[in-house]
């Protein structure tokens, strides 16, 4: 896949190529909820589900799983004098976040912290016509 990276922000370059963070509670989505799903700013390829997002108080976007499992790679990343698993799109592999296991224990334990600058966000009602239609299921179960 050939990455076209010129629509980026210099924000949103800098943390899906070059690993960076940004600000806590200053960020697009960190107090979103609306109904739909969010895919990677790079590639398109579907994320995150709104059915998985979660309030963790922590200022980024926190989803209990991915919508495809698949679609994340998880990496050891061992920067900033810290173990953590770094999570990346499969396809674009882009930089998203990192997965911690202080999530709702009820859903799994997990909370993938990803940066707002790593999404973009697909309103459901616009899901259709931005050919992502085939995930509207999803949210009749």
């Amino acid at each position: 896949m050939e990455k076209k990276l010129d629509h980026l922000t210099p924000l949103q370059f800098e943390v899906t190529q070059h690993n960076a963070t940004e600000r806590p509670f200053q960020n697009e989505y960190f107090d979103h909820f609306e109904k739909g799903i969010y895919v990677d700013i790079v590639s398109g390829e579907v994320l995150f589900s709104s059915l998985d997002k979660f309030e963790s108080h922590c200022g980024w976007p926190s989803f209990t799983k991915p919508l495809d499992p698949k679609q994340v790679v998880s990496k050891t990343d061992m920067s900033h004098f810290m173990i953590r698993t770094e999570v990346r799109s499969k396809i674009a592999d882009s930089h998203l976040g990192h997965v911690f296991n202080d999530g709702p224990k009820e859903k799994g334990g997990l909370r993938y912290c990803i940066n707002s600058a790593s999404l973009r966000f697909i309103p459901y009602d616009k899901m259709e016509s931005e050919g992502y239609g085939e995930y509207l299921k999803i949210f009749s179960k």
